[in-house]
């Protein structure tokens, strides 16, 4: 097996570091253009959906517009905060309107059916808009190099240090 050398070690981790961001992102946005399509697609089913909600033509094609646009923003780094918060508010919009598991009988059962598959797609419009979030509010990011010399770090969560890390207990 082949030893690498200290450059080459250091040159692998630049290289991680460099694009592990960038990998991040895309695996945060990577399902809405394939949900845009799938509304091309499938564009009768999709309006069915849509049920009464107002303009549904007009609506079904700007979150598809939404779906395309948004996250080639966020992963070209393009006014990519405020893709990323147009992108959260659709999500927690289409959480609200599309996905009311309180309104199935058997979600208050929690046996399986539409009210539990409902109140998970919901849990993961709100997962996507933290994800998203982090994208709206950190500019800057840790490297893989520091998460890897430092793995059990914590983090301030609130207050005017919130994202910076906690010093370690002496």
């Amino acid at each position: 097996m082949k030893q690498f050398n200290a450059q080459e070690t250091r040159n692998a981790m630049t290289l991680i570091n460099d694009y592990t961001p960038l990998l991040l992102r895309i695996c945060v946005v990577v399902l809405f253009p394939f949900s845009g399509l799938d509304k091309i697609l499938n564009w009768d089913s999709a309006m069915k959906q849509a049920g009464n909600i107002p303009f549904p033509r007009g609506m079904l094609v700007a979150s598809i517009v939404v779906e395309f646009t948004m996250p080639i923003c966020i992963v070209a780094g393009w006014h990519d905060r405020l893709a990323a918060f147009f992108l959260a508010g659709f999500c927690v919009i289409t959480a609200v309107l599309f996905h009311q598991f309180w309104r199935f009988q058997d979600f208050w059962r929690f046996k399986e059916g539409m009210g539990l598959q409902h109140f998970w797609e919901f849990l993961k419009n709100f997962a996507l808009v933290g994800g998203l979030g982090f994208i709206m509010l950190t500019p800057g990011t840790l490297s893989v190099s520091k998460v890897l010399q430092h793995p059990l770090e914590s983090t301030h969560v609130v207050g005017p240090r919130a994202g910076s890390p906690i010093a370690p207990a002496p």
